[in-house]
């Protein structure tokens, strides 16, 4: 990747790229400066398609498509899309970039130290997801009409804690919506399988609960730093997701108070009517759980808290070398 993306891009800005953040499978990303006018400049995220998959058609247009469904997302717990580009190199979007870790890197460093991660703290990442989906699932068109948008893939890698304790819900990759992938489900496996509710890992339709699902699981592996769910290989794993069996969390953690039992249960129910019918129900009860006794967590808990797990990466300074931050597919 050149030091400068293009060049010259739209007449007066130009991206040059400081360093490369992530490889994922079929992508990369880079921190990078806008420069514009004036002395402009801007910090962003960069993610491009690895070059051999430049021709391949099929993951091309899904990588538009996710530009495209998520440019118009805005709000606090969706990592924002700037813009949809094209050099000579292949496409790249910019993107907000956020300076901080990822769940899985918080799942880890606590397995690394033998900690249990605080019940407020895990309930409270979980509810600002929650609401990032909360808005995803509802958001409309310009006339009005549901997007009816279903992430598909919501997991630790997926999620971004930054600086100032704010979590974000990031790569829409393989997202869906009316008019846009609907048609794949019935033939083409999508996400990580661990993460999957039971109709997805079954090849079929998914809306809105199906990410209440994968949100619950992720709930669960941050309350006992297990996924229940994880098989002897792929293939056992499919089989545990489409069975549905909810983890005995209070088995594993005695200090889990029923009500948070009960959230974790609601979400993880293999038949989707019978779990949180909307991300409004579910982040409702997260947030009564924490708040409805007085003073609960905050993004500056959160912040505080995740600075004294990485103090040799001075996270608390706005330091923290990013890892895996908005990693490409």
């Amino acid at each position: 990747m050149s030091t400068a993306v293009g060049g010259v891009i739209e007449g007066s800005y130009y991206y040059k790229v400081i360093r490369k953040i992530a490889d994922g499978g079929m992508g990369s990303v880079y921190e990078v400066e806008q420069h514009g006018a004036e002395g402009f400049v801007k910090r962003m995220a960069l993610k491009t398609i690895i070059p051999r998959y430049t021709n391949n058609k099929e993951f091309v247009d899904m990588f538009i498509g996710e530009a495209k469904l998520v440019g118009n997302l805005v709000h606090p717990n969706i990592v924002q899309i700037y813009q949809l580009g094209r050099t000579n190199e292949g496409f790249f979007i910019a993107m907000e970039f956020i300076e901080g870790i990822n769940l899985e890197n918080f799942l880890l460093r606590h397995f690394d130290l033998k900690r249990k991660i605080p019940l407020d703290i895990a309930t409270f990442i979980i509810s600002r997801v929650c609401r990032g989906l909360e808005y995803a699932h509802t958001k409309t068109d310009v006339l009005g009409r549901p997007l009816n948008i279903v992430h598909r893939d919501v997991s630790p890698k997926n999620i971004l804690i930054n600086t100032e304790g704010e979590c974000k819900l990031t790569d829409f990759g393989i997202a869906k919506a009316r008019n846009y992938m609907e048609q794949d489900e019935e033939r083409v496996l999508m996400g990580k399988v661990e993460y999957m509710s039971p109709e997805q890992a079954d090849y079929r339709i998914t809306d809105a609960r199906s990410d209440l699902f994968s949100l619950g699981i992720v709930y669960a592996e941050l309350l006992t730093g297990n996924n229940g769910f994880v098989g002897a290989d792929t293939n056992d794993t499919l089989e545990r997701v489409k069975k549905a069996e909810p983890p005995r969390i209070e088995r594993e953690r005695s200090d889990i108070p029923p009500e948070i039992v009960k959230i974790v249960n609601k979400a993880l129910q293999k038949s989707p009517m019978y779990r949180y019918q909307n991300a409004t129900d579910m982040v409702y009860d997260l947030e009564y759980q924490m708040y409805s006794r007085g003073f609960g967590p905050t993004i500056s808990a959160l912040a505080k808290y995740t600075a004294e797990l990485f103090p040799n990466h001075n996270f608390a300074a706005s330091k923290f070398t990013p890892l895996n931050n908005n990693a490409g597919r």
